[in-house]
């Protein structure tokens, strides 16, 4: 395969994304730093009781208390912004507050959202069933199915959420036609774009109006922060997220902030590589007698694979999924355990993104609040296990792998 393309360079400003992702930040203080300085301060000394009126108003820019905003933050926000392709963004505590913010600023009772049904379980739960306390209902269909979403779109319908790659079994939407479906309808589309992040993905310019983001993953990069973002237009941030922010307080930390600030300064490097080793193992685990099925948008087999191809800059992102072979639930389970519980080099974790290759049982982990009627519909079984590849050596992470499978291959 072709290695991933590197893009061009990035609308809105003269810097290419990987310029970008290094040089996007408010600016200097007096003291002249290079590394984006870390604003630890809960509050901000106003120069006079009018300016801090008008501030606490919205009226004068400026900094007033951390729950509404802190310099590391913006920078955080803007950097996120640029590598989108957005106008705003606007950061959250983690991925899963973004989502509840994303729902709290633009649906209320009586409204309606269409999701696909192969989506994050966290999101599944809260969309499908908390959110249904307050009201709004919800309906969840087939990820790639297009005729479903729009026969799933009613008149009360605000939102259309989509996840793509989905968590954790590699679906791709077409997020052009999504976004057609949507503005159609008078809905907006939402896309989480977690697994591609914008080193392979920017679904605004596909159409898609708000960019999903949980920073804990590839933003960061190394397993070290919770965080989470929403980028829209600056008409969406200011005008329904950031009252959201200011009143529920699902505030991003600074030092949080400036960790995954950071980390997007190595993200296009790190998805480059991460990509490329788990086209590999894909590759790998494809010819092993001891698995069933593996899901991997990079692989030709991946019924999505051109759609990726297109949308991915040519990569399949970094999240391997695969099924041991089985007969049942109870011994794919018990296979799947045993798998897992081989490892010596990899790490069993529900993370992803992280610079260490994690391994995952979704139907027990990620998954496992969701009814064994929403697993199904998902398509997470139980003989289902989930690799965020990491950095480490191909060879390694094969051998690492080969030992729990050979043996249930014997």
């Amino acid at each position: 395969m072709a290695s991933c393309n590197e893009g061009g360079a990035h609308p809105g400003n003269a810097w290419h994304p990987q310029t970008a992702a290094v040089r996007v930040a408010v600016p200097r203080t007096p003291y002249g730093e290079n590394s984006e300085a870390l604003f630890l301060t809960s509050g901000f000394v106003q120069p006079s009781a009018e300016a801090a009126a008008a501030r606490f108003a919205g009226d004068e820019e400026g900094y007033t208390y951390a729950r509404y905003g802190n310099p590391t933050t913006a920078s955080f926000e803007q950097r996120l912004a640029a590598l989108e392709g957005t106008e705003a963004a606007i950061g959250t505590a983690s991925g899963m507050a973004a989502i509840l913010m994303l729902c709290m600023g633009l649906l209320k009772a009586g409204d309606h959202v269409v999701c696909s049904q192969s989506m994050f379980g966290a999101t599944i739960k809260l969309i499908g069933s908390d959110l249904a306390k307050f009201g709004v209902a919800s309906t969840f269909v087939p990820q790639t199915d297009l005729d479903a979403w729009r026969a799933a779109v009613r008149p009360e319908t605000r939102l259309l959420l989509a996840e793509t790659p989905t968590n954790p079994l590699t679906e791709v939407c077409d997020i052009a036609a999504l976004a057609d479906i949507a503005h159609r309808a008078g809905a907006l589309l939402a896309v989480d774009n977690c697994f591609a992040t914008p080193a392979l993905q920017r679904p605004a310019a596909l159409g898609a109006d708000i960019v999903v983001h949980s920073g804990t993953k590839y933003l960061d990069g190394q397993g070290r922060v919770m965080a989470g973002a929403l980028c829209a237009s600056h008409a969406l941030v200011q005008e329904a997220f950031l009252p959201v922010l200011r009143s529920a307080g699902m505030t991003l930390a600074p030092f949080n902030a400036w960790v995954v600030l950071k980390g997007l300064e190595t993200l296009h490097l790190r998805l480059q590589a991460q990509s490329a080793t788990a086209l590999r193992l894909a590759q790998w685990l494809q010819a092993h007698p001891a698995v069933a099925r593996v899901y991997y948008p990079g692989l030709p087999e991946h019924p999505q694979h051109a759609l990726a191809m297109r949308q991915q800059s040519g990569c399949g992102g970094a999240i391997v999924a695969f099924e041991v072979r089985a007969d049942g639930a109870e011994q794919a389970r018990a296979r799947a355990f045993a798998v897992l519980d081989a490892l010596q080099t990899l790490s069993l974790s529900t993370n992803l993104g992280d610079t260490k290759t994690l391994c995952s049982h979704p139907a027990s982990t990620s998954h496992g609040r969701l009814s064994e009627a929403q697993r199904q519909a998902a398509g997470i079984t139980q003989g289902l296990i989930r690799v965020s590849v990491g950095l480490e050596h191909i060879d390694d992470i094969v051998a690492d792998l080969a030992r729990g499978l050979d043996a249930c291959a014997r």
